[in-house]
């Protein structure tokens, strides 16, 4: 673009030197303000050469500065048009899914759910207010879907899928905050399953009472965890385990009997279930609300069981033939 002025001065310089008979300066000025088209008066009259010239160069610059404002709006365009492109593609996405997870808020909390939940490989969403945030999650997390707004007001929540959600995680900094997206997650989906950050055992029955199914504390079981290391050293090492299943290899799932369920009617000795991985616990009930941890080899499993088991992602990936 600026060498197109260049040539365009050039040539406007010459025109008038060459048809008018002026000095370079009195050609470089009449070729600028026709350029530019301001509309002061000739440098002195012209002749019918000069005229036409004139006119030509005026076409020229006019066409230069068309092309130039052009570019100029392309520039800042194009800057804001990658992250309109991407937000639409999200937003189109996300409104195809079903059963998949919100995350409100992405910080220290926020940001462990985000890597348990990738590694899951459940469909989630986060929800992050803070745009220096959003960009760090698509920076280092590609391909997260992600939704720049607060997780506080209804049209965000209805825009990351809420209707739709199978859960929601809000661990946002402030617990009011917390407490509003329970309330309102509660209001939009009434099967959601919500699970609440607290920061205390006062906000925590809050929270319960504002509709979350699940409050955790992070200040009440780090101090619980880290005065049991002293207190019950060896019991705590499960704990260390827990923390350990990824670096292992080793992963804990949550599996339901259904009905067409191969294991319905048989025990488990019969499912051979425990050769291969540890059954932790058996959820039975409504709701789930009768727990036996390490259940017999001799228990018959029902429709609606739910099994708590540990093991390798292969081992958990062929249970899948029996439940």
């Amino acid at each position: 673009m600026a060498l197109y002025f260049v040539i365009v001065n050039v040539i406007g310089v010459w025109g008038y030197m060459f048809f008018e008979g002026w000095s370079f300066h009195d050609a470089l000025y009449m070729t600028v303000i026709t350029l530019t088209a301001v509309g002061y008066h000739e440098v002195a009259p012209l002749s019918a050469s000069g005229r036409n010239f004139t006119m030509g160069l005026l076409a020229l610059g006019l066409t230069g500065l068309g092309l130039w404002f052009a570019a100029i709006t392309a520039f800042f365009v194009e800057m804001d048009l990658a992250g309109t492109v991407q937000r639409r593609r999200t937003m189109k996405t996300i409104a195809k899914l079903r059963n998949h997870v919100i995350v409100c808020g992405c910080g220290r909390t926020g940001r462990q759910v985000l890597i348990e939940l990738e590694q899951s490989e459940l469909d989630f969403v986060v929800v992050e207010v803070d745009p220096e945030r959003v960009r760090s999650i698509r920076r280092r997390h590609p391909g997260t879907r992600v939704i720049e707004g607060d997780a506080a007001k209804d049209e965000t929540l209805e825009s990351a899928g809420i209707r739709h959600a199978r859960g929601l995680i809000t661990c946002l900094s402030e617990n009011a905050d917390n407490l509003f997206v329970c309330l309102s997650a509660r209001v939009l989906n009434a099967e959601l399953t919500v699970v609440a950050r607290a920061d205390d055992r006062e906000t925590t029955s809050k929270m319960y009472r504002a509709g979350a199914n699940h409050v955790v504390s992070p200040n009440v079981t780090g101090g619980v965890t880290m005065a049991a290391m002293l207190v019950r050293p060896s019991a705590t090492t499960l704990l260390e385990i827990g923390n350990r299943l990824q670096e292992l290899n080793l992963r804990t799932d949550q599996v339901a009997v259904s009905s067409r369920a191969a294991a319905v009617g048989k025990t488990l000795d019969a499912t051979h279930i425990r050769e291969s991985m540890v059954v932790v616990a058996l959820l039975r009930g409504a709701d789930q609300k009768q727990i036996t941890f390490n259940p017999k080899g001799s228990t018959t499993l029902e429709v609606g069981d739910e099994l708590v088991v540990m093991g390798t992602p292969r081992q958990l990936q062929e249970l899948g033939r029996w439940t």
